[in-house]
């Protein structure tokens, strides 16, 4: 039997043999095991029998079948996808960029708080002199940052929903120009708090205090005093001033940089050389000796006022030691704030400093946009007050945005040709009701004549009217209709026409027409032929019967032809 195996196993010896003998060896038995050993089912393995093909033909007949049928339920909206509901997309976050120092975080103010209820805020922090930008007409405008924090350099780029600056854009003590990052947000259309236009403004102290000139000649002297200043736009004009001591500043400064008390003439001299030396503008002011100075500002609606002394005996109040103490808001300190915010398109943050002297008169000395500091116990409330300003703004910037602007209704003219006047036309508009009938005088080669109104509410008369036995024979052929609706061939059998006249000209074209000049002579002349109305009536006048009639009225026709050819000759012979 091994014998018999180890010979089967050999393939030169399987391929000798008969197909009958090789099937019946093959052939299984159900009392003793297959001759085949493993090794030949391995390399000859056994075809599949046909009912598990055709088993496998009908399991993915029927899966193809299933598949179809969901698939067709999915397109007609059969299946229930409510046990599995898609996750709302959560809307894009609104980034607004502060710029301010690194002492305040920012971001701590504005959390929680969303836009119109539904956008989140990014807040990024950074220095003018941390950000740059590039600005496109239809981009917007993308802003690189490179800050600092906790040691490490952070490298952004972004493109800022809203902006609020917290920081001076210029400044010549500490050679400071970023104005034109201030061109470069105006130039991508980002909003910001305040608006670039003031902000950009208030790059030049001078060109603030002309604003607060105009206030001042407004207002007067009693409710807006204003401190007496003069301009100086070089060293050239520093010569002399009235009164010393006097107060020199020198081009665009802030926090008392760049401010000189000059008691006497020589000291006005070599500050006109240093002023020489910066080559820059100055500006001088009389010295005030100054009992405390004062500071109202204004967040959105909130107003707060403070009072400053000087501790140190420093003339300047905001250095050294000074104590500080809120006061009470007045009509008085309230109409300077609400006046001054009103420079520059509208400030939404602002403050303004005034001077209150030992003789008890107030002197309003400069003005500040939202680059103010803030003092006071109460400075995380005005943050706060900021943050919600802010909000609001992006708050109304969204709203605006989303809102579709409503088109502008066009207007429409509706020309309604009335039947006694084809030349008077009524206009109708949709903003508005239907405006009283206008006489338009149309182009006198694009119309047909002008027809006159007859007096005493009369049905007007056109150059071709009929005669009143014609108007009263409607069915008669010879009778004419006015000259936009008339038939030519209705007008050629009348006479109005003669053979040897030319045609009437195609709708919409006209004869010329006598001018007013022109008309007056003829109706001044007492020959018949060249009286219009009373020609075309005694042409007109002749009877239905007459056009039938005998010899006699045939040659009154024809004198009647003759005479309306001359008549028509004398009219347009000009």
């Amino acid at each position: 039997m091994n014998f018999l195996r180890r010979r089967l196993s050999d393939s030169s010896f399987v391929a000798n043999l008969p197909n009958g003998y090789m099937m019946d060896l093959q052939r299984p038995d159900n009392s003793t095991s297959s001759p085949v050993s493993p090794a030949m089912e391995r390399k000859h393995p056994q075809p599949p029998q046909p009912s598990q093909s055709s088993s496998t033909g009908t399991s993915i007949f029927s899966s193809i079948s299933s598949a179809m049928k969901q698939t067709t339920q999915a397109a007609a909206g059969l299946i229930d996808h409510s046990t599995s509901p898609t996750p709302p997309v959560a809307p894009k976050p609104k980034i607004l960029l502060v710029i301010d120092d690194a002492h305040t975080e920012w971001a701590k103010y504005f959390q929680g708080k969303k836009v119109n209820g539904e956008f989140d805020i990014r807040v990024e922090q950074a220095e003018f002199s941390e950000l740059n930008l590039a600005a496109y007409v239809t981009g917007g405008c993308m802003v690189d940052m490179q800050v600092m924090r906790n040691g490490t350099k952070v490298v952004r780029s972004f493109k800022p929903d809203f902006v609020l600056i917290r920081q001076h854009a210029y400044s010549m003590a500490l050679g400071e120009d970023f104005r034109s990052l201030i061109i470069g947000l105006q130039y991508g259309g980002i909003h910001t708090v305040n608006s670039l236009y003031s902000i950009y403004n208030f790059c030049s102290k001078p060109w603030v205090f002309s604003q607060l000139i105009k206030i001042f000649s407004s207002l007067g002297p009693e409710k807006f005093p204003l401190v007496e200043q003069t301009f100086f736009p070089s060293h050239k004009q520093m010569v002399t001033t009235p009164n010393f001591p006097v107060v020199v500043k020198l081009g665009h400064a802030h926090a008392g940089m760049g401010k000189v008390k000059v008691e006497n003439q020589h000291d006005f001299r070599d500050m006109a050389s240093i002023v020489a030396m910066a080559r820059t503008y100055a500006t001088s002011e009389p010295f005030i000796d100054s009992k405390y100075d004062i500071r109202i500002q204004k967040i959105g609606n909130n107003y707060k006022a403070y009072m400053r002394t000087s501790i140190s005996g420093n003339w300047k109040a905001n250095t050294g030691s000074a104590m500080l103490e809120q006061i009470a808001m007045t009509e008085r300190y309230r109409l300077w704030a609400d006046a001054c915010a009103e420079m520059f398109g509208g400030l939404d943050i602002c403050a303004v400093k005034a001077v209150h002297s030992k003789d008890g008169k107030d002197y309003i000395i400069e003005v500040m946009d939202s680059s103010m500091p803030l003092i006071g116990e109460h400075v995380e409330e005005d943050r706060q007050l900021i943050a919600d300003l802010v909000v609001s703004k992006m708050t109304q910037l969204v709203t605006t945005a989303g809102s579709t602007p409503s088109p502008l209704r066009p207007w429409i003219l509706a020309c309604f040709p009335q039947r006694d006047l084809p030349h008077a036309y009524m206009h109708i508009s949709l903003s508005g009701g239907p405006r009283q009938p206008q006489a338009s005088q149309p182009p006198r080669t694009n119309a047909p004549p002008q027809q006159r109104l007859s007096p005493q509410g009369q049905q007007p008369q056109s150059p071709l009217s009929t005669s009143p036995q014609q108007q009263r024979s409607p069915g008669s052929p010879q009778q004419v209709r006015s000259a936009t609706g008339s038939s030519p061939v209705q007008a050629s059998k009348a006479g109005v026409f003669p053979p040897q006249q030319p045609r009437p000209p195609a709708q919409g074209r006209a004869p010329s027409q006598p001018s007013p000049t022109e008309t007056s002579k003829q109706q001044a002349n007492p020959h018949p032929h060249l009286n219009k109305s009373q020609s075309l009536t005694n042409t007109f006048s002749v009877s239905e019967s007459s056009q039938r009639g005998n010899p006699n009225e045939d040659e009154a026709k024809a004198e009647t032809i003759r005479n309306l050819r001359k008549s028509f000759a004398s009219l347009f012979s000009d």
